[in-house]
């Protein structure tokens, strides 16, 4: 149990002083010093944090995939293609959910190729550099563990391969060399990028198509001086490259020049001169700077945004690396570079001479359209040896306006895009800029000087305590949408959060040009959700202000300590805790911590014994018995080291000592089982047993079983032969003679008990030529010698069958007979005998004998054992009364 309020308890610990101090003194209204102060008036943008941020953003990563680095979209398919390490995908735009995963990784030859020549295992790897999707194909470029390829394959299929080409020039043998392409609408690809395995020869290089390929001069650091890549556009007659390089025209020291140059798309190169190489290469310096009599330029390319509709090219330009980190956003008109492109060229006759302006031959010069030929005809010697000294123009492209639209210190920004937003009043150029820590700002472009530099939102994008650089921003107007590439997923997020400002003044406040208040339905909602535009109120008047004030929130417990605390007369030792209202302090007006600031716990106590119980009945209720009471060490219980209770918790006591129990009744022991009573065809025994010290015992004194129930053995007997006697006589005085016998069977323990079986009968034939002798032939001999003819022959009959006789056994099985004459007729004049027995046997009887049981001298048992039950009990005991 922990306890939070205290009562009656004091407890004796320096610290506990100190938190009853700091417990009393938080629960005031914090004072504030004037550093504090003057950091509640400060002014600070927005900031929504990953966790407010998270319900809206769909993510997407994939197990051991990393650097999703390019991203391509394909709304006609409402599809997002990815390049990573080692693989391919298609997500939907809908929420970056999965449609396919291809995997697209180097051999284990050219891995092992990679790796003998002196690349780590990281590097030996394929990552994907070019990403461009274009009709019903999509070309892709990786570098291949340092050897570059490229394929073509199907847009709604990344497995299928439609064609494989060689990625040298086309993409970098390194993954952390920068480069940038693009498809023609005529299919030809501008690739820009280091072409040779050690990155010294980079180049600006034109392939497939129809047209031959070109590149820029090799090895001549006056076109190309250690370029990092950035963007590539077609737009109209010239194919534009953003790039950074070190400024071969700075005389002093080495610098970092921002760029863009061009090419015409009809260039076909020179003859004998420039022959493969371009002979329409033109580059100029980017100016984005902060004014002043010293300008402070941000001289350092990092991103580019085309808006076509505008005609505006937007940047994102850094400090050096070695120098005091800065960020800038300057936007600069196509005029405006066409502009500098028709001005003069800056050219050094030798090394050893200034870099001076020089007229422009060919000022407006649009490919040769302007006669429908080609820059190419009519190329004389002089005009190639132009092309090749004369590419550095003189004037610098200057921005839209003298300063950035967006300026930071101490941060430097890395990718770019912008949306165009219809305010209630105005177009808004929105900004969303990425940082090398991993968030996203949310800027307006204007030239209201009130809005500069204004952010209307910094979106944290990462957990806490993680920090990444963006690789990839790419933005779906249609759908209002933003998509981030990462070193381990591809993030969306929407652009428009307007149902998170639940008030008006949330919604005003914000300054969100893609917000406004209706008033109707009293709530902030999109343009383009708005009920009635006139009800539709919008405030974009000044930057949003972070509220900066802060609620106090209490900071984690400290340590358990021991400390003391006294209760009446007795003292014992708690346990302690505190914590303070710091997780943040209160600040700027922010209510102060709410809850309790110490605990105390585990406090010791003494233990007390509760009254005794009562005593418990007699363990028995006859004879000396035992009866117990207790009490327990609960009132109250020790507790965290305090002292147990003296004394025991249990006592007892004899009892019944003058009430005797009685003898007991009960039966002894079973004694043997007698003799079955027959040997054989199921017989009975039993036996028996006493009642001691009375005859009130529950049960039968005497238990029966059957036993022997195998078959007895069948004996059979035979009757000796009846005489002979004549059945039939011929004429000739031949006669057939009968005589019988008869078989009795018995299957009992008692062979005397028989049954009566089938009788058997022989006959004879007695000739009268005296070839056989009968001793019968005295009969015939007498009927032969009366010469009297035979009388007729009656054959013997039965009579009605007798009554049946007395059975002869009253119980277990006995017989009795009938009897029957042969004299219905007698047999006469050698007529024939009765066939059969002249008496009949039938079983009778065959229920078991009744058996009279003395149980005990006073009470009788009458008990029934059947002959087929295999019960050993008495199968019905009905006592007499006592």
């Amino acid at each position: 149990m922990v306890v939070s309020r205290l009562k009656a308890i004091s407890l004796s610990l320096p610290s506990l002083f100190l938190l009853a101090f700091h417990l009393s003194a938080s629960q005031n209204v914090p004072e504030y010093s004037e550093a504090e102060y003057q950091q509640c008036v400060r002014k600070e943008h927005p900031t929504i944090s990953f966790e407010e941020l998270k319900p809206w953003v769909s993510n997407f990563t994939y197990p051991g995939v990393h650097d999703f680095s390019q991203l391509a979209l394909d709304a006609n398919r409402n599809q997002l293609i990815v390049g990573a390490r080692n693989y391919l995908f298609r997500l939907s735009l809908h929420n970056v959910s999965l449609i396919q995963a291809t995997a697209w990784g180097s051999d284990e030859d050219t891995r092992r190729s990679c790796q003998s020549k002196g690349k780590t295992e990281e590097e030996c790897q394929n990552y994907v550099r070019v990403l461009i999707v274009y009709g019903k194909k999509v070309f892709t470029c990786g570098t291949n563990a340092f050897s570059p390829v490229c394929s073509s394959r199907q847009v709604g299929n990344l497995s299928k391969i439609i064609d494989r080409i060689n990625g040298v020039a086309r993409c970098p043998y390194d993954p952390r060399h920068n480069s940038t392409a693009v498809i023609t609408s005529r299919g030809e690809l501008y690739a820009a990028t280091v072409i040779d395995f050690s990155g010294r020869d980079p180049a600006i290089y034109r392939s497939l198509g129809n047209v031959p390929p070109l590149r820029t001069a090799q090895y001549n650091s006056k076109w190309l001086n250690e370029p990092n890549f950035i963007a590539a556009y077609d737009i109209g007659l010239f194919t534009y490259f953003f790039f950074r390089e070190n400024a071969v025209e700075h005389d002093c020291g080495k610098t970092v020049y921002s760029r863009v140059a061009r090419v015409c798309k009809n260039d076909i190169g020179g003859r004998f001169l420039l022959e493969d190489t371009w002979t329409t290469f033109m580059k100029a310096r980017l100016n984005c700077s902060r004014a002043g009599e010293i300008p402070f330029y941000y001289n350092e390319l990092q991103s580019t945004f085309y808006l076509p509709e505008q005609d505006l090219i937007y940047g994102v330009f850094t400090t050096n690396v070695n120098s005091i980190a800065a960020s800038a956003v300057c936007a600069f008109n196509l005029s405006a570079i066409t502009q500098a492109f028709n001005g003069p060229f800056r050219y050094q006759e030798n090394p050893r001479s200034a870099w001076l302006p020089t007229l422009n031959p060919i000022p407006n010069f649009q490919c040769g359209t302007l006669n429908d030929d080609s820059p190419n005809e009519n190329l004389t010697e002089r005009v190639l040896q132009d092309a090749q000294r004369l590419f550095l123009m003189n004037d610098v492209v200057q921005p839209v306006t003298v300063d950035p639209y967006v300026t930071q210190d101490s941060i430097r920004f890395s990718k770019l895009v912008v949306d165009i937003v219809q305010g209630k009043d105005t177009l808004y150029h929105v900004m969303y800029i990425g940082t090398e820590y991993g968030t996203i700002l949310k800027a307006l472009s204007t030239t209201n000087r009130s809005l500069r530099s204004c952010y209307l939102e910094e979106m944290q994008i990462l957990p806490d305590g993680q920090r990444e650089a963006i690789k990839s921003l790419q933005i779906l107007h249609s759908d209002r949408s933003l998509f981030v590439g990462l070193n381990n997923g591809v993030l969306k997020i929407p652009l428009e959060r307007c149902s998170m400002y639940r008030t008006e003044g949330e919604c005003l406040g914000a300054r969100d040009p893609y917000c406004g208040w209706d008033n109707k339905q009293k709530r902030c909602t999109t343009i383009e959700d708005s009920s009635n535009m006139s009800l539709w109120t919008q405030n974009i008047t000044e930057c949003p202000v972070k509220n900066l004030t802060t609620n106090g929130r209490l900071g984690p417990w400290s340590p358990w300590q021991l400390c003391e605390h006294s209760d009446g007369d007795s003292t014992g030792s708690c346990m302690c805790r505190s914590r303070s209202c710091d997780s943040p302090r209160p600040r700027c007006g922010g209510r102060s911590c709410e809850g309790a600031r110490i605990e105390v716990a585990n406090c010791s106590r003494n233990g007390a014994w509760t009254p005794w119980s009562s005593w418990a009945p007699c363990s028995t209720s006859c004879g000396i018995g035992f009866q117990v009471r207790q009490r327990s060490c609960s009132n109250p219980a020790p507790r965290y080291g305090g002292r147990v209770c003296v004394g025991q918790s249990r006592e007892e006591r004899f009892c019944n000592e003058n009430s005797p129990c009685p003898l007991p009744i009960f039966w002894s022991s079973w004694g043997p089982w007698t003799k079955c009573s027959v040997n054989c065809g199921g017989g009975i025994h039993s036996r028996q047993r006493s009642c001691e010290n009375g005859n009130t015992c529950p049960g039968c004194a005497v238990e029966y079983k059957t036993c022997n129930p195998e078959s007895c053995p069948e004996v059979r007997r035979n009757t000796p032969w009846t005489p002979w006697m004549p059945v039939n006589i011929t004429q000739s005085g031949a006669r057939q003679e009968q005589r019988f016998r008869y078989t009795c069977r018995a299957q009992l323990s008692d062979p005397h008990e028989l049954q009566f079986g089938r009788k058997k009968t022989e006959s004879r034939f007695c000739p009268n030529d005296g070839s056989a002798v009968c001793d019968t032939d005295s009969l015939v001999d007498d009927l032969l010698k009366t010469g009297k003819t035979s009388a007729r022959i009656i054959n013997g009959g039965w009579s009605f069958w007798g009554a049946w006789s007395s059975c002869s056994r009253d119980c277990e099985l006995g017989f009795r007979i009938r009897k029957r004459t042969c004299t219905n007729p007698e047999p006469k004049n050698g007529g024939l005998p009765c066939v059969g027995s002249a008496m009949e046997y039938q079983d009778c009887n065959p229920h078991p004998c009744p058996v009279t049981i003395s149980c005990t001298a006073s009470r009788e048992y009458s008990c029934l054992v059947s002959w087929f039950s295999s019960l050993s009990s008495c199968l019905c005991c009905t006592p007499g009364p006592e």
